[in-house]
């Protein structure tokens, strides 16, 4: 709806050319099926580190397969409908290669052992829900996924250092808490445990948040979590105290996975206090970040104060997807008019394309997912995060586009409140 002041006239002419730019600005909010298959795409060619396989798992689930995401809230099928098939077939895909790589390229050893090897500890798990899913979906391949997911759980407990307060270390080689970690192990570990009917191992992906908000939190800085701390440089990753968005956007994320699992398990009644602080937590890092906004870009900063850093598209696209995320499991809207900006400038084209795209659907300006302190291109953890704003912002329309009074208001232009609300514009003048 557009809204005139009683003293504003515009003429037949000012009205069309008015209604055509709403039209256009409505159309280019949202990324067509052709540009969403190049996101996929490029997604599908740059992801080979553990953590983007885990991630592109995670936002495949998310996007194209909803039903067999932990958004559901309800236990997954143990039997995958022929139509969906071809949908969830490169998460199933990459749980196979994963599971059956891991003996090679573990040096064949066996009991416990991560997914993968590599010198972070969390990143390989979280490739865990991909192979938990194809377990419980009885793929019939022939493939250990029970016991490649129960060798990885081991390793998490068994081999991994932890703190004197039992936090698992996010690096094998020495005790350092990055806050990637809680979108990388609780998942994993609370997936475990709704699939299994284990309430201690869900309990404990909720301990583990606790732990590491204890430590990453920094209440002098407005909540903001720092990006890694406790490490004595002895694995090569110096600590990293600064508060790094992308960090505070996984964080934020692997909490509301592990609030939407807990909510799809038996144990959500006798869980309900973790819920509530799982939520709490959340909002209390939108409460952090949100201020930092750039408004002239609508895009956070790589580092969320520091202003000498770049603009970055990555923890934009991932944050806002926990806003509508936690209007949907909590009905807690405050940040959906941010997160409505940042999607809509995230999804907004010109005479050239899509702004944030490049021609071929990488998105840009992005952190370089190798060296968090360099911008960089061709991010595919950064393509796994649109398809997350995405299905979150779907599943947020689908649901009733709750709390949108606020969020889908875009702001003013000569005096008239434009509002875009249910892929229509209506234009009413007061006189």
């Amino acid at each position: 709806m557009v809204r005139l002041p009683a003293r504003l006239h515009l003429g037949h002419g000012a009205l069309c050319t008015l209604g055509f730019l709403l039209q256009d600005f409505a159309s280019a909010q949202n990324l067509t099926d052709s540009q969403i298959s190049d996101v996929e795409t490029r997604l599908a060619e740059g992801a080979t580190h553990p953590w983007e396989l885990g991630t592109r798992a995670q936002a495949l689930l998310e996007h194209n397969v909803r039903d067999f995401s932990v958004f559901s809230l309800t236990l997954p099928s143990t039997f995958v409908p022929s139509d969906t098939s071809s949908a969830i077939a490169p998460v199933f895909s990459i749980a196979k290669g994963v599971v059956n790589n891991r003996t090679a390229v573990n040096g064949n050893i066996t009991g416990p052992q991560p997914l993968v090897t590599d010198d972070s500890a969390a990143d390989p798990a979280s490739i865990g829900p991909a192979v938990l899913l194809a377990n419980w979906t009885s793929l019939g391949d022939g493939v250990d996924y029970a016991g490649a997911a129960l060798d990885q759980l081991n390793f998490l407990y068994e081999k991994v250092p932890k703190t004197s307060d039992g936090a698992i270390s996010h690096r094998t080689g020495e005790v350092q808490l990055w806050s990637d970690f809680v979108y990388m192990v609780p998942p994993f570990l609370a997936y475990y445990g709704l699939l299994t009917n284990n309430q201690s191992l869900i309990t404990d992906a909720y301990t583990q948040i606790k732990l590491y908000r204890n430590y990453l939190r920094d209440t002098s800085a407005g909540n903001l979590w720092a990006h890694i701390v406790l490490g004595n440089n002895s694995n090569g990753v110096a600590n990293d105290p600064g508060h790094w968005s992308t960090g505070n956007a996984w964080a934020a994320a692997g909490m509301l996975r592990v609030l939407a699992t807990i909510q799809s398990s038996p144990f959500a009644s006798d869980m309900s206090s973790e819920q509530d602080d799982l939520a709490d937590w959340v909002s209390e890092i939108h409460a952090a970040m949100y201020p930092h906004l750039n408004t002239s870009s609508n895009l956070f900063y790589n580092y969320a104060d520091e202003m000498n850093t770049f603009l970055d598209a990555a923890s934009t696209a991932l944050l806002a997807s926990t806003v509508y995320r936690l209007s949907l499991l909590r009905s807690v809207h405050h940040y959906l008019p941010d997160a409505e900006k940042c999607r809509q400038t995230l999804f907004s084209s010109n005479s050239s394309g899509l702004v944030h795209f490049s021609s071929d659907g990488w998105l840009t300006p992005v952190v370089n997912p190798d060296s968090f302190g360099d911008e960089g291109s061709d991010s595919p953890e950064s393509q796994a995060f649109i398809l997350e704003l995405q299905a979150a912002w779907t599943d947020w329309v689908n649901d009733g586009s709750q709390g949108a009074n606020g969020a889908l208001r875009l702001g003013s232009v000569n005096g008239a409140t434009i509002v875009f609300a249910a892929m229509s514009v209506v234009c009413i003048l007061l006189f």
